[in-house]
């Protein structure tokens, strides 16, 4: 996992690195600002587009001043640069890069307050106004500026962090930023770029590396980590010679209503796709035929059967897609709780629980729960933002012991220690109906094959998006049924 780290942790590596790589700061920002350029030239080939680069006073100001003169060294033929000097206060390093720029006459405006920046004719501005050390709103001359700017409806590349945005901590929804259609941040991205509100900030996000102590990020102490393939291909066990459908486990997924049983199918498909050794659903006898039709290699238990000597051989239990929020689901979660054993909990089981706080509070330690921002508030109480949400699933996963799937384009994975796990993969031609079963289904398959509660949200958490992103290659629209079945496929090609 790749350690994520805030913006104060982030300058302590920028120290370090210069302490121990023997490196000025004045030459870190070189590199810096040359990962940039490369970064922006493959984003925009056209030498000839105009460029106007805004550049505060501060560090990431000298930035700006730095990609200003590579990407004129680099042949970019139209680019201006205005100096944004609403502060009174200037880094060492901005003023040597603006020694450099100045020594070869390059032409430079001062810009003294919004109201004196020029209608800028330029095609393309570069944010290098204000870096990640911001910690409060945006106000007065910036404030001003950032809706100038973005009154221009231009297209935007913010250096390392759209100005005005922070690094991490609550995004208010009245904020204002400059905004930026891609950001190119350095080494690491910020923490807050996994946050449905950055929407309001930004587009998209690359990273580039621009030679921090890579073994200083590891080791600093983070509650955040961005999930790799590579992880994927640590976790995942290979199957070896001689092993048989029980090795595998045994998955039972409780699910489905007579007008709900795609809800079942969809998650015992996903289920069976991802390799558990047996799969078991317990739907209504009026679903027996859709499962015998379609999943003829999924076995069959009555509701009737769901008590606890019947279900002490199954080696994972998942419980709620499609189930309904009545009588009936309460009365089987407190049948299955008596097991003392870890669950997979989602849809209507969730709902159930948010509707009977006693019964929460009787979650199996180790259990798995699965929800999406609504159903997050039904258990837990509204929230007006996601990072509150996400610092009351770190307490909530704490309390119960349990792992908390937070689902979101980028689905936080929190685990017992209140640690989280960011999830990179999966794309919006996923936005249909039935994903979260599917995602049900991936987990119950996990836990039942041995993996930890963690390991499998994390496995089946990644598997999941990367098999929708392969299919968004070439669809604009993925449905749910099309991903269970490809599962199988993608889980092959990460740990080849």
């Amino acid at each position: 996992m790749k350690n994520l780290l805030t913006s104060e942790q982030m300058r302590a590596a920028d120290a370090f690195t210069i302490k121990n790589k023997e490196i000025t700061s004045i030459d870190l920002m070189e590199s810096a600002s040359m990962a940039f350029v490369k970064a922006f030239a493959e984003e925009v080939p056209d030498h000839e587009t105009s460029i106007a680069v805004l550049c505060g006073k501060g560090n990431n100001g000298g930035d700006g001043l730095a990609v200003a003169r590579l990407l004129k060294d680099k042949g970019y033929t139209n680019v201006f640069v205005y100096l944004i000097a609403f502060s009174s206060k200037v880094t060492e390093d901005y003023t040597a890069n603006l020694k450099r720029l100045e020594d070869l006459w390059f032409p430079l405006v001062t810009v003294s307050k919004a109201e004196d920046l020029p209608e800028l004719k330029e095609e393309l501005i570069i944010d290098a106004v204000l870096g990640s050390g911001l910690n409060t709103e945006l106000d007065g001359e910036y404030k001003l500026l950032a809706q100038r700017v973005n009154a221009l409806n231009r297209r935007v590349i913010a250096i390392d962090v759209p100005t005005g945005f922070p690094a991490e901590g609550e995004l208010r929804k009245d904020s204002v930023y400059l905004k930026a259609d891609l950001v190119i941040c350095f080494e690491r991205p910020k923490i807050n770029f996994f946050f449905p509100e950055s929407a309001q900030a930004m587009k998209h996000f690359r990273v580039v590396s621009i030679g921090l102590d890579e073994d200083f990020i590891q080791k600093t102490s983070s509650s955040y980590q961005l999930a790799e393939a590579l992880d994927i291909r640590g976790l995942v066990k290979p199957r070896e010679s001689f092993t048989h459908k029980g090795t595998y486990g045994h998955a039972l997924i409780i699910a489905g209503q007579q007008k709900t049983m795609g809800a079942a199918l969809l998650a015992a498909r996903a289920c069976l796709h991802a390799g558990a050794g047996l799969t078991t659903v317990s739907v209504p006898e009026s679903g027996l035929t859709a499962i015998n039709t379609a999943l003829p290699e999924v076995m069959y238990l009555d509701r009737a059967d769901l008590q606890p000597d019947t279900l002490e051989k199954f080696k994972a239990i998942a419980i709620g897609p499609g189930l309904g929020t009545g009588k009936e689901t309460a009365d089987i979660l407190k049948t299955i709780f008596q097991l003392k054993v870890p669950l997979v909990i989602d849809a209507d089981a969730l709902n159930v629980l948010g509707n009977s706080p006693d019964l929460l509070e009787q979650l199996p330690s180790g259990s798995l729960l699965t929800p999406h921002m609504k159903e997050f508030d039904h258990l837990f109480g509204a929230h007006q933002s996601w990072w509150d949400r996400l610092e009351t699933a770190r307490k909530k996963a704490r309390e119960l012991q349990s792992v908390i799937i937070l689902k979101n384009q980028y689905t936080f994975i929190i685990d017992q220690t209140g640690d989280v796990t960011i999830n990179p993969t999966g794309n919006p031609g996923m936005a249909q109906g039935g994903m979260g079963d599917v995602l049900t289904g991936l987990c119950a398959s996990f836990r039942a094959q041995g993996y930890s509660a963690k390991e499998a949200a994390v496995i089946a958490c990644y598997l999941h998006g990367k098999a929708g992103d392969e299919l968004a290659e070439t669809e604009i629209s993925v449905a749910a049924s099309e991903l269970a079945g490809k599962v199988s496929g993608t889980l092959k090609g990460l740990i080849k």
